[in-house]
């Protein structure tokens, strides 16, 4: 096995069990996966879950909660990078609205903002309305970066539809935990969680 292999696993391994979203078993999954190509014995391979803090993750997820209040899709590790990201988040609309339930409008980060989160303390944030109107989506941008700014985070935005909303300073503490769901599914129970308390 070559060393830049061995290094492009090493690194994937790294940011996996940082990210906090997956078990062990799951990150020898997308390995075999990603390295299908190639024969590696994976059991070479230290995977070990991280033993992060939850501290600032916990305080996004109580911000996302809150967004789910007024009645906005918040979605966490929403598909790898932006393109899907919007695809997912579109999917999910659908199956809220399906189910008769009515979101004003969405906000989510995706696999490779939690990558730059790792690596460089921001974490961006992509918003929007359903219907795709630039009004309503600034709207909804404004709801966001007050929700975020009121929880104490570091946030900047240029105030434009087309700019994502920056969490900066924000070091990335997910810890993994099995009790709970993310991603599409996770926001999904959430929101319908939130509107049938109401």
């Amino acid at each position: 096995m070559s060393d830049d292999l061995v290094s492009e696993i090493e690194y994937m391994i790294d940011l996996l069990t940082k990210s906090g979203f997956f078990s062990a078993e799951e990150i020898l999954e997308i390995l075999e996966d990603q390295f299908i190509e190639e024969e590696v014995d994976f059991s070479k391979f230290d995977i070990s879950l991280n033993s992060f803090d939850n501290h600032n993750f916990q305080k996004l997820e109580e911000t996302f909660k809150k967004l789910a209040e007024k009645s906005i899709v918040a979605v966490h590790n929403c598909g790898y990078d932006f393109e899907e990201g919007v695809e997912d988040i579109f999917e999910l609309y659908a199956h809220l609205f399906n189910n008769k339930y009515q979101a004003q409008g969405f906000c989510f980060y995706t696999f490779e903002d939690v990558e730059e989160a790792i690596s460089d303390e921001i974490l961006r944030i992509t918003f929007g309305d359903f219907q795709r109107s630039e009004d309503a989506s600034l709207e909804i941008g404004k709801i966001v970066y007050n929700q975020l700014v009121g929880s104490g985070f570091d946030v900047e935005w240029n105030g434009s539809v087309n700019s994502q909303i920056e969490i900066q300073n924000f070091k990335w503490d997910k810890r993994f935990d099995d009790e709970k769901e993310y991603e599409l599914e996770g926001a999904y129970d959430l929101f319908v969680g939130v509107v049938n308390e109401e």
